[in-house]
């Protein structure tokens, strides 16, 4: 079989492609900002495009990381530094509208306040982040006593003045609609809880809760929580605790498995930890053909070998918008981004795989099936003549997966080095 295809096998030519040595950041959060800094610092010029008016993402909203430091002091001086460094341009209050290309030459459009303008980079990190899930359980919006995540920290006359504050876990995650962990979540509520007991310790704090998960060195958190007298209240799925609202504050209604009853919870306050989830950036992910999964959260090529890269070479990801992470992640996986996107950028020139698809535009009828299919965006319409318009394969962007030739009702696609040719001789020496 093998010498069969052998002796219809053909040179390849090599193929490469000249870089350009910028950068485009999409997303001005923390992680977004240091891969940007990252990449400037190596002396790439970087346009960094924000869709708020003001950088920052979700990190506006913590005030403190679970190590007691000031997050908005480390974001204000992370802030400065973007907008006064000479390699980087901010446009805030803008989106990305098309994009064209491939990796070390791409063409993106951004919408700005000042109309549009066209960006030209080697390579991009996608950093559009995520936010906390709204809610509409546990009294949310319907009573001023409850709260959620750092809302709670935004009424300290009210929270100093309270003198029993519950917190309620895994709201609206880890069920049916978000079945995955936030994973932040439990490290941030008894962060707060901390805070509370260590300011006073007379105040009662409740954590009702599903799951414990505080990895790594925050385990140290549940201890010392546990030892301030935090008490903890165990709920399962299908008995979810009941609030209701009364005239002296919350009634909060959880059966405990270790009194093995039902216990009701007098608190003046009510904090909910909702899931954390992606921000809806279905408009983004179609220009630039970018894999998310059921969940919406962006997909990395290889969980363990390429972990912030895209199966398109070029782009890459960071942040929240991969998954729920802690801020000290998201600064890690912001400076792999930028390292790997270095990799590229610092070649004058990126060599590509040679074997991709071959459009014969004589046999095309340019119905546009493989432009529609093609999960590289690799294959596109090019009109060769007044009103007639061809499929044009752009090599640079080709994985070779083959399926714009299995799909082609022409036979119009061939992909080169498997040939139908080449697999029809291999299979006739093997039958």
């Amino acid at each position: 079989m093998a010498v069969a295809k052998a002796a219809k096998l053909e040179p390849i030519p090599e193929l490469s492609v000249d870089v350009d040595k910028s950068a485009l950041v999409i997303g001005g959060g923390v992680a977004g900002m240091t891969a940007a800094l990252s990449l400037a610092g190596q002396g790439f010029p970087v346009t960094l495009v924000e869709k708020a008016p003001e950088l920052g993402g979700a990190a506006r909203d913590v005030h403190t990381t679970w190590q007691g430091q000031n997050v908005q002091d480390y974001l204000n001086e992370l802030t400065a530094q973007v907008q006064n460094h000479d390699r980087i341009t901010v446009l805030c209050e803008a989106e990305v509208k098309k994009s064209d290309g491939f990796v070390g030459n791409f063409q993106t459009e951004v919408i700005t306040q000042d109309g549009p303008t066209t960006v030209t980079h080697g390579a991009a990190v996608i950093a559009t982040g995520g936010r906390a899930a709204d809610s509409d359980e546990y009294l949310y919006h319907q009573s001023d006593r409850v709260t959620r995540w750092h809302e709670i920290e935004e009424i300290p006359d009210r929270v100093s003045q309270a003198k029993s504050i519950a917190f309620i876990q895994c709201v609206g995650s880890r069920d049916e609609n978000r079945p995955y962990c936030s994973h932040i979540c439990c490290t941030t509520s008894i962060t707060q809880a901390i805070a509370l007991k260590e300011k006073d310790p007379d105040k009662n704090v409740f954590i009702i809760y599903r799951d414990i998960r505080t990895p790594g060195a925050k385990e140290t958190l549940y201890k010392k929580a546990r030892q301030l007298g935090v008490v903890f209240i165990r709920y399962t799925l299908e008995n979810k605790p009941v609030v209701r609202e009364t005239d002296q504050g919350l009634e909060i209604e959880v059966f405990d498995p270790i009194l093995q009853r039902e216990v009701v919870i007098s608190a003046d306050l009510l904090n909910l930890a909702t899931a954390v989830e992606p921000n809806q950036v279905n408009e983004l992910t179609s220009i630039f053909k970018l894999p998310v999964n059921s969940e919406g959260f962006l997909m990395e090529a290889h969980a363990k070998l390429r972990p912030v890269e895209f199966a398109s070479d070029g782009l890459f990801m960071c942040g929240l918008a991969h998954y729920p992470k802690a801020m000290e992640e998201s600064i890690a996986q912001a400076k792999a981004a930028a390292s790997r996107a270095a990799t590229i950028l610092a070649k004058p020139k990126v060599h590509i795989s040679p074997i991709v698809s071959q459009i014969d535009q004589d046999k095309c009828i340019g119905c546009g099936l493989c432009v529609e299919l093609c999960p590289f965006g690799a294959i596109v319409p090019e009109e060769i003549s007044e009103g007639v318009v061809r499929a044009k394969n752009v090599p640079a962007s080709c994985k070779g997966c083959g399926i714009c030739a299995a799909s082609c009702p022409q036979r119009a696609i061939d992909m080169l080095h498997f040939r139908d040719a080449q697999i029809e001789a291999a299979i006739e020496a093997a039958m």
